[in-house]
Order: C-alpha cells, then structure tokens, then sequence
C-alpha cells in the first residue's frame, strides 16, 4: 500500500494526483519546484517501476513539465530522480531561471530557501492544479 515519505509530507503541500503519480508543490518558494511520486508501495528506483508505468511516469512528467514552463516562462527546467535523502521514488521538476538564488549551481544543497505567504500557497496551488487539468 502507498505511503507518502514522512520528509516529503513534511516538505511539500498535495496539488493532486495524477494516474500514476501524487503531484506536490516543495514549501521551499525560492523556485517554483513540483515533486511527482508514483503511487506504488517500496519503489526506489525508476527501472523498479513496470515497463508500462516508466511509460506513465514519463507522460507525467512530460505534463507538469509543461505545466512549469506555461506558469513559470523558466530559462531551464531541471527534471532528477535523486533520492540520496529520501529513498522512496520521487521526481523533482524545477522551474529555474537565470538570476535566482542558487544559478548556474544545482539547488540541492545550496542553502537558498523562501517561504510562500498563505495567499500565495493557495494561488501557486490552484494555478498549478488548473494547468495540469487543461
């Protein structure tokens, strides 16, 4: 049965779920930054999903990939399965744009983090759900 990784629900707000993956928004608003999880139990791995399901994933992030660039008009979308911290598979997209807190260098670890106001969780939120439902 799936669970949500405890770090990822205490990092991230729920925008929705798509056919294979929970779609959530990182709290971190220093980028717009949007993690998919595949909603399968005890997957780690991208090759531990099912030949079809890669297929799904892919789709997926091929979608809010989209999703980004129409809300975000980035300079570059960073898409990682990392997972060196949280070992359940997740795929981070990121909205990066010349100039932010941390470019030309990677996010992770960069120490550069915002926090959105209620107003605009809510907006960033809906924003993303309406686009990813066009």
């Amino acid at each position: 049965m799936f669970k949500l990784d405890h770090q990822l629900e205490a990092d991230t707000w729920h925008v929705c779920d798509l056919h294979l993956c929970r779609v959530l928004l990182a709290k971190n608003a220093a980028w717009p930054w949007v993690i998919l999880v595949p909603m399968r139990a005890d997957k780690v791995e991208i090759i531990d999903l099912s030949e079809p399901e890669q297929g799904v994933l892919w789709r997926e992030i091929e979608k809010v990939s989209h999703a980004l660039q129409r809300l975000t008009t980035p300079d570059k979308l960073n898409v990682a399965a990392i997972g060196n911290v949280v070992r359940q598979l997740h795929v981070h997209v990121v909205s990066r744009r010349m100039g932010d807190p941390a470019w030309p260098s990677p996010i992770w670890g960069s120490g550069f983090s915002a926090t959105y106001s209620p107003a605009e969780k809510e907006e960033v939120i809906a924003r993303l759900y309406d686009s990813l439902h066009r």
